[in-house]
């Protein structure tokens, strides 16, 4: 492998792999916190041109933590398909990106291209991109999955419904709840954060979400987002959770952190088949962002953006029915300002999607970053354009348990008529059935009027 190259008179000469990935990544507060950084713009373009010489095998063969160390290596390279691989390997990085960016390139040949890369080949792609690169690559790859009911279908924008309570309180919970079906968000699912992580609790608001779907004969999916073994028994013990959540990492010893690991994950995909509400085949919800590794020390000396790729060839492996992706959440260590943020959820957005996974996108923040409702907007419609799965509900965009900052019911209704998408279509027919929204996905006059569901 080549790992040098000459710039404007000067020579730049990387150490591995690693290095010239951390080097080749645009600005972010973690490279520079880890001091893996490039140092100046000259550096980091010089790692871009190498970059885009090595193969699509260089980088394969060499992933940024040796295989036998480490578990999301191995579940990366081990969910490759061979033959697809092997038609890819020797092709540049430069070259995997003209491929993809050609308009000849069709969305059914990039969605089977998927599993012929590890998040290693993903990261490398998508540093040489730019941000329209990045939304019109993404843009033509469709990633629908079906749980209770199929979401991420083209002409399609779901939502989850987050009505979070700081003190677990169902009736709170439920209130949010009316309010953003009346608005028709919720089609992705019904999916609460409880402040308690045990079984009784997470039993207790499914239990609550699950009267409501019926009373209300709602087409869409439950969860609670404790802790995944909290959720497995929380089944057992007769809790109708439709799927399992847990938030996942780009490395064994961040999900070590998480508690989480393969083997628990293949335990719970078996048990949601056997014991949840949903049907399937896509059972497993997984929640990831940039930074989480180094947030927690667990980072291996990679950068966040290589890191988060490699957490999607972790969660492909579990053909998940939702993955929804919260860069800026953590905060100015990870992601410093909105510029950094936008290009972050761009980023990911694009390496999910490539990589095979159902992408949902919260590009979100926390009060004390130097990130803006602005800035959370520009994110937001960006990705819309890149065709997003997905986005969060909450209650006028604060969540008062989590503190963060999100997008609203009224956001959501937004996004959809600008983009001229509709929500699933079981869902859709049941708004419409309720006479809260009209055949072209527009609410109507009884929109926003949580009492029809007291009535």
């Amino acid at each position: 492998m080549k790992l040098k190259t000459t710039l404007n008179g000067s020579s730049f000469a990387f150490r591995d792999i690693k290095d010239v990935l951390a080097k080749a990544n645009e600005p972010k507060s973690a490279d520079r916190f880890q001091g893996i950084a490039a140092e100046t713009a000259t550096e980091r373009v010089a790692a871009k041109i190498v970059l885009s010489e090595l193969t699509v095998g260089d980088l394969t063969e060499n992933p940024t933590i040796p295989y036998e160390k480490d578990e999301v290596t191995r579940v990366n390279i081990d969910g490759l398909n061979r033959p697809m691989y092997e038609r890819f390997k020797n092709m540049t990085i430069g070259e995997l990106r003209e491929w993809i960016l050609d308009h000849k390139t069709t969305t059914e040949e990039l969605c089977r291209a998927s599993r012929a890369f590890t998040g290693e080949v993903v990261a490398a792609v998508a540093k040489l991109m730019s941000a329209m690169d990045l939304v019109y690559g993404a843009s033509k790859i469709v990633r629908p999955t079906k749980c209770v009911t199929e979401i991420g279908l083209p002409g399609t924008l779901s939502y989850r419904c987050q009505a979070n309570s700081p003190t677990d309180s169902v009736s709170d919970i439920l209130i949010g709840v009316m309010e953003g079906l009346s608005y028709g968000c919720g089609d992705a699912c019904l999916g609460i954060n409880p402040v308690t992580d045990d079984a009784e609790t997470t039993k207790r608001i499914a239990d609550a979400l699950w009267d409501l779907v019926k009373k209300n004969s709602i087409p869409t999916q439950i969860t609670v987002l404790s802790h995944i073994t909290t959720q497995m028994q929380a089944v057992r013990n007769g809790a109708p959770l439709s799927m399992f959540f847990q938030s996942i990492a780009g490395t064994q010893a961040a999900n070590d952190n998480f508690g989480v690991s393969r083997a628990l994950l293949e335990e719970a995909y078996d048990l949601a088949r056997s014991s949840c509400t949903g049907l399937g085949p896509n059972l497993l919800y997984f929640e990831t962002g940039q930074g989480s590794e180094v947030s927690i020390g667990a980072d291996c000396g990679v950068d966040e953006m290589t890191l988060e790729a490699r957490t999607y060839g972790f969660g492909r492996f579990f053909l998940p029915f939702m993955v929804n992706n919260v860069s800026g959440f953590i905060g100015p260590e990870t992601l410093y300002d909105g510029k950094e943020m936008i290009r972050a959820n761009l980023e990911d957005h694009f390496m999910g999607k490539l990589i095979g996974l159902p992408m949902g996108m919260a590009p979100c923040y926390t009060n004390h970053t130097s990130i803006t409702q602005d800035d959370q907007e520009m994110a937001t419609a960006l990705l819309a354009m890149a065709g997003a799965n997905y986005y969060m509900g909450v209650p006028v965009g604060d969540d008062v348990m989590l503190s963060y900052q999100d997008t609203s019911f009224h956001d959501d209704a937004t996004l959809r008529e600008l983009s001229h998408r509709l929500p699933a279509p079981e869902f859709h027919k049941w708004m419409m059935k309720m006479e809260l929204m009209d055949e072209h996905g527009r609410l109507t006059p009884k929109a926003g009027d949580a009492s029809i569901f007291l009535k």
